[in-house]
């Protein structure tokens, strides 16, 4: 193989995964970005987006004779979208409501919650079978395992929902710490 051969059958395909890779982790973000109301961000990355895919449709385009770039094009499409997934579940953007609802007295664990510095809301309600107890709680998406982890440790029965927050108002929130990387002692 020479140098054009190289260029045809291996760089352009590899460039076309990794344009590809990128385009649709951004269109990934873009659309959790859309989904949560932000009319800033969203745009901006759409352009880096839209911009990033016609440099890689113009490369399969120009290799129409070469079925690696189609490869290359359909790969970067489908890790592109585990990139993005994997990409949001770090940065963790936003709020979520958990409700936790069980049939014990509730006791333990709005105290633990509320010790850990979350807002707990308790309210009675009627279920199939009789009394229950709900606890409601809105925690940053990146304190949603903690809370969850604390929940099954104390109500290991109980009937658990997480559910986005696209907007709130008002109420109180876990303090940040001055320091996002400090971890509690």
């Amino acid at each position: 193989m020479d140098h054009a051969d190289i260029f045809k059958y291996v760089v352009i395909p590899v460039l076309i995964f990794l344009a590809r890779v990128t385009d649709v982790s951004i269109g990934t973000l873009r659309i959790i970005l859309i989904s949560r109301g932000n009319k800033i961000i969203a745009p901006l990355l759409g352009f880096v987006e839209v911009t990033i895919w016609l440099i890689a449709i113009t490369q399969v385009m120009k290799n129409l004779n070469h079925p690696i770039s189609y490869l290359a094009y359909g790969a970067g499409f489908a890790f592109g979208n585990y990139v993005g997934m994997w990409l949001e579940g770090k940065i963790a953007m936003g709020y979520q409501s958990i409700r936790v609802i069980t049939n014990n007295p509730l006791e333990a664990l709005p105290m633990v919650l509320r010790d850990e510095g979350y807002a707990v809301t308790t309210v009675k309600g009627r279920g199939a079978k009789g009394s229950v107890n709900v606890i409601f709680t809105v925690v940053s998406r990146k304190n949603v395992n903690h809370v969850l982890d604390i929940a099954q440790m104390i109500e290991p029965m109980a009937f658990v929902t997480v559910e986005d927050i696209r907007l709130s108002h008002s109420g109180y929130f876990k303090p940040k710490t001055p320091f996002p990387l400090a971890k509690k002692k």
